[in-house]
């Protein structure tokens, strides 16, 4: 059985293909786990890496883009379960370049799904973003589509799935690391506003949550998570306790949002937040 990630050099794809190698659920033994991504320079880093876990030689990397179907299409073939990591993520980026995340989160989500169902692919979950739930920027928009394509993509042979949940906890881009780097630096860190909230998710919780989908899926899923919040303001406590950090504050840009949502009902400001002696130990 094999298994292709698309997006497989960045945060998630690195852990998923770590967790696949040293502790895979019962169900899933891949005997080819297929890094597809552009990077050539992570890649090669990857295979580095585990090396010394692959000693059955079960890692295959592909060089390619989701914008290329063709390529997709040969990494595709005799792969049984696709999981779709690969987007253009940054906020900011897509706020310049929305041209862009056209053409990666959204044409390339179409060019997976038609590959899938040229090769036969059994299973394919999509990653999303709380982003994608009442979307205003150019990647919340492009991530909302590519949900859409997704969901309705199921025709009765190969099937679709989508999870969406929040920037995972720790992950690149997001807050802690660029705050982490700031502070390294000297500062100032910069803030958008003390009361702004965002969800909390672990990298495992985000492998569960794919996994368990991809175990169970019969197509057309859209499965959204249950999770904690924490506040801006209190994260900066967390990670400044002697209050030696210079801070500044610039705004919420119009592209961000004060809170996040997932559905109904499902919004940041509204879950159990979390506490500064949790953000302390997470930390």
């Amino acid at each position: 059985m094999s298994i292709l990630i698309t997006g497989a050099s960045g945060s998630f794809g690195r852990a998923m293909v770590y967790r696949l190698l040293t502790a895979p659920p019962d169900w899933l033994e891949a005997a080819r786990i297929i890094v597809y991504s552009r990077c050539e320079h992570k890649q090669a880093d990857m295979q580095r890496q585990f090396a010394a876990l692959d000693q059955n030689q079960r890692l295959r990397f592909f060089i390619g883009c989701v914008r290329d179907r063709d390529r997709l299409k040969r990494a595709m073939y005799g792969v049984r379960y696709v999981i779709h990591a690969a987007a253009l993520k940054r906020i900011e980026v897509g706020a310049y370049n929305p041209t862009e995340m056209v053409k990666t989160n959204i044409g390339g989500a179409i060019n997976v799904i038609e590959a899938a169902n040229d090769c036969d692919v059994e299973k394919v979950i999509m990653l999303s973003t709380d982003k994608a739930w009442q979307p205003i920027s150019p990647y919340g928009q492009s991530k909302a589509l590519a949900e859409a394509l997704f969901l309705n993509a199921y025709q009765g042979r190969t099937m679709f799935a989508v999870t969406r949940y929040g920037n995972v906890w720790k992950s690149q881009g997001s807050v802690v690391p660029a705050w982490q780097e700031q502070i390294a630096a000297g500062g100032p860190v910069y803030i958008t506003d003390l009361d702004c909230t965002r969800f909390y998710m672990t990298m495992d919780q985000a492998l569960d949550l794919v996994l368990d989908t991809l175990k169970t899926m019969q197509g057309g899923e859209l499965r959204v998570p249950t999770l904690p919040a924490y506040r801006l303001g209190d994260l900066a406590v967390a990670m400044d306790g002697a209050k030696r950090i210079t801070w500044e504050f610039t705004g919420l840009p119009p592209w961000e949002k004060l809170h996040e949502g997932m559905e109904i009902g499902n919004t940041s400001d509204k879950a159990r937040r979390m506490t500064v002696e949790e953000l302390r130990a997470a930390l």
